[in-house]
């Protein structure tokens, strides 16, 4: 069987933990391109210098700027739109007080409680190759976590740390997972802590190297989304997102483990 580094080597297939620099300004700067190119005619004439002024900008911004183009982006604003309009329904909200930041030695990812006693759900690649990790609550703290166990095949680790009575998410057992069916899912995308977003289910999608079945949706899945939780209509854990996928039909689109195969597996 081969591990999961070997996996995510298939071209088609982009960790959001794995993506250069260069390749993430790419994204952003086209996305930017994107949205002028909606813009109503009247406003590029009302304003005609504008975006040559930024689009040089950018040119002439180095490396110490990136992070800047990554937060004040156009997809930024509007998940962060969406966000925030999600997290003020009170499920939204209570369901957010389970995800956590995965923090290691070489960056940050998301993961999400699975019972009150301490048990973290996240992807392999998150913390592979990490001595130290820790998670952090919204409210309950930061803790040191051990791995219990991971599970190369699907990308899926589960972690443990010394606690009680904490916010977790119940996981659902034979889901049900139809085309163009609702999903919300919360993670700790570009540097931000707790990001609600919403999308839909496309279809299963059979990757290379991959013994099992993975789902695509329609979603802004972005770096740092690694191991947010998919979450049905009912509140429950239906899967957990891990890569992204250009599609030759659907075009870009997220990927995610459904959570019958981490019973399966276990």
């Amino acid at each position: 069987m081969q591990n999961q580094k070997e996996k995510n080597k298939d071209p088609d297939v982009e960790s959001d933990e794995n993506l250069t620099e260069e390749e993430w300004n790419e994204l952003v700067l086209e996305a930017q391109r994107e949205a002028l190119q909606k813009q109503p005619e009247t406003e590029v004439k009302k304003h005609p210098y504008r975006w040559i002024i930024y689009l040089i900008a950018v040119v002439l911004a180095s490396s110490t700027f990136a992070g800047l183009l990554q937060i004040y982006s156009i997809p930024a604003i509007d998940f962060l739109r969406t966000s925030t309009a999600l997290s003020k329904q009170p499920d939204i909200a209570a369901y957010k007080e389970a995800v956590v930041v995965v923090v290691t030695e070489d960056g940050k990812g998301t993961g999400f409680a699975i019972s009150d006693d301490g048990f973290i759900l996240t992807n392999r690649h998150v913390i592979e190759d990490n001595e130290s990790i820790t998670v952090v609550f919204p409210e309950a703290g930061r803790f040191t976590a051990s791995l219990v166990n991971t599970y190369p095949a699907i990308d899926l680790a589960v972690l443990k740390i010394d606690g009680e009575n904490l916010p977790y998410l119940p996981l659902s057992r034979n889901a049900e997972l139809a085309k163009d069916e609702s999903i919300t899912f919360i993670g700790n995308p570009l540097s931000f802590k707790g990001i609600a977003n919403e999308g839909t289910i496309i279809a299963p999608t059979q990757l290379k190297d991959w013994t099992d079945e993975v789902i695509m949706i329609k979603a802004p899945v972005y770096r740092g989304n690694s191991g947010s939780p998919v979450l049905n209509n009912n509140g429950e854990v239906i899967g957990v997102i891990f890569a992204t996928l250009d599609d030759e039909t659907y075009g870009k689109v997220g990927l995610f483990v459904p959570i019958d195969l981490y019973f399966s597996y276990q």
